[in-house]
């Protein structure tokens, strides 16, 4: 006896093949899924910046802009970073959705807290640069694609850069690479010229860690 056929809804009509039209319902992230993923992903993340902090790299997206801007004029880095993101969060929330915008802020809270709690947990005696770079490269991009797939980002230009990849096919990882790679250009004013080349490389695998694995169709779950 045949199945009656589904139901074809705007989100079911471009499902990938060998995807259900229905199998949306069957991926949906339950709350403690999408909270765990929210403790987990922004732990990570921390733990990349902790990396950088230590060997003093810095990282792209809004977050190296403000401290670029903080090193040229003085201004304090929290006044500035607040600033920066407010046309990205009224994007989040116009375009990406309330709960989007409602998880990525938590996502940012939580990650300015581990980060002041980090130095209590762990400590370095020794640590090689060129390792802090790839590590916390890939620290951040892991914890970043943890964060993305529960629809949840860390503000400016992850948010954008998403919007692009839903909207207009722009991968996120390869449009964020070239946002960081700007901002890091200009870190060659502010830091020695060995620090910013590791700096970029950090960036590299954090964004082919995206850009590899964050792909339209490959993933799927509920809005």
């Amino acid at each position: 006896m045949n199945n009656p056929p589904a139901k074809t809804t705007p989100d079911t009509q471009n499902a990938p093949d060998g995807i259900k039209p229905d199998a949306k319902s069957d991926i949906s992230h339950r709350l403690y899924e999408d909270v765990l993923a929210l403790l987990l992903g922004t732990m990570v993340v921390s733990l990349g910046v902790m990396l950088y902090s230590e060997s003093v790299l810095v990282t792209g997206s809004t977050a190296g802009a403000a401290l670029l801007i903080e090193h040229a004029t003085g201004f304090g880095f929290g006044a500035v970073f607040f600033v920066i993101n407010l046309p990205f969060y009224w994007l989040a929330l116009k375009r990406m959705g309330k709960a989007f915008t409602i998880k990525t802020f938590i996502a940012v809270g939580l990650v300015s807290g581990f980060s002041k709690l980090m130095p209590m947990w762990i400590d370095f005696s020794m640590l090689n640069p060129i390792f802090a770079a790839i590590a916390g490269g890939a620290l951040m991009g892991i914890g970043l694609l943890m964060l993305f797939r529960h629809r949840a980002g860390l503000g400016g230009i992850n948010i954008l850069a998403l919007y692009l990849q839903e909207y207009s096919g722009i991968r996120a990882g390869y449009f964020q690479l070239a946002v960081d790679l700007v901002i890091l250009a200009c870190a060659f004013l502010v830091l020695p010229f060995d620090k910013v080349l590791l700096s970029i490389l950090g960036a590299v695998v954090l964004n082919m860690i995206i850009a590899l694995n964050h792909r339209p169709g490959r993933y799927l779950a509920a809005r």
